[in-house]
């Protein structure tokens, strides 16, 4: 029987190189976002409920497309709905919290280095869980030399001290944790349960809780009109595309293969950045830093089709 389009080699490549150039976009698009809507970098609490906007309507466009192609979306059963919900609360809300908090305490350069940490927290934790899914020599030294291309990336950005606080670098660090371990949680839930249905559900619900968090907190989204709403409506359907299609890949791929694109999100997001906000993107560190990534994407993948094999 011939593989799904995410089954093949060539098709992960093209599904999670997608999804990381949509996360990467989100980048320019959320401070572009925060400039429309009058939020600034310390307020916290409109940033909340900026987020979930995005992630409450990403989940409902999906909700939407799956009603209407004939996916159960309201046939889950009291223990499904439970576990869907504890998805949302963790891979949308908390540690987008976490992530919010710590990037309020620590640049932005060491915070996108900080979060590349979670593609070493899904391979090892990975490697417990799953027995297809071991950890190996090649499939470290691919996720190294991935690390190394986002440290590669942010060098000339200044502020990568050696200091290093709990509720800065620290909280970074436990997003990216958080993020991993609900990651592969929702692999094992989509194992049960169709992978845009979970993903449109956890999606809701983290973005409903973010918009508590941020609304009780005392958050506003002030100067809400095309432009502004035009650009909310494209993060929102930027994260049910990625979203799923991550939540597809995970499903039928081991973790540490598909963990490993994570890498490509800073280097997307920095040159995104500079393409957006008029910087040159003739710099060497991006190139070198394309090149490093790539090398290790193909040395995770590499490694876990032979492990198959």
């Amino acid at each position: 029987m011939k593989p799904s389009l995410y089954q093949t080699r060539s098709g992960v490549f093209a599904l999670a190189t997608l999804c990381c150039i949509l996360w990467g976009s989100a980048y320019p698009a959320i401070k572009n976002g925060y400039a429309l809507l009058h939020i600034a970098p310390s307020d916290i609490a409109s940033q909340m409920l900026f987020a979930g906007w995005r992630f409450a309507l990403a989940g409902l466009i999906l909700l939407l497309v799956a009603s209407a192609m004939k996916k159960p979306i309201l046939a889950l059963s009291g223990r499904q709905m439970g576990q869907v919900a504890l998805l949302g609360l963790t891979q949308t809300a908390i540690q987008y919290v976490f992530f919010y908090i710590g990037l309020a305490h620590a640049s932005g350069v060491k915070s996108s280095i900080m979060n590349a940490t979670g593609v070493f927290f899904s391979v090892v934790l990975a490697h417990f869980i799953y027995a297809n899914d071991r950890l190996s020599t090649r499939k470290a030294l691919g996720c190294l030399i991935g690390f190394m291309g986002v440290v590669v990336v942010n060098l000339g950005g200044g502020a990568l001290g050696f200091d290093f606080s709990l509720l800065g670098e620290g909280f970074v660090i436990i997003a990216a944790f958080v993020l991993a371990a609900a990651s592969i949680y929702g692999k094992r839930l989509s194992a049960d349960l169709d992978p845009m249905v979970m993903t449109g559900w956890q999606l809701f619900v983290g973005g409903a809780i973010l918009m508590a968090i941020g609304k009780m907190g005392g958050g506003e989204l002030e100067g809400l009109d095309i432009r502004s709403g035009g650009l909310l409506l494209y993060m929102a359907l930027l994260s049910s595309v990625a979203f799923a299609v991550w939540s597809l890949l995970l499903k039928h791929n081991p973790v540490g293969m598909i963990a490993a694109f994570n890498f490509l999100i800073p280097v997307f997001g920095v040159a995104l950045s500079a393409i957006f906000l008029g910087e040159s993107l003739l710099r060497w560190s991006y190139f070198a830093a394309l090149v490093l990534v790539c090398a290790g994407i193909w040395l995770v993948t590499r490694s876990s089709t032979a492990d198959k094999a």
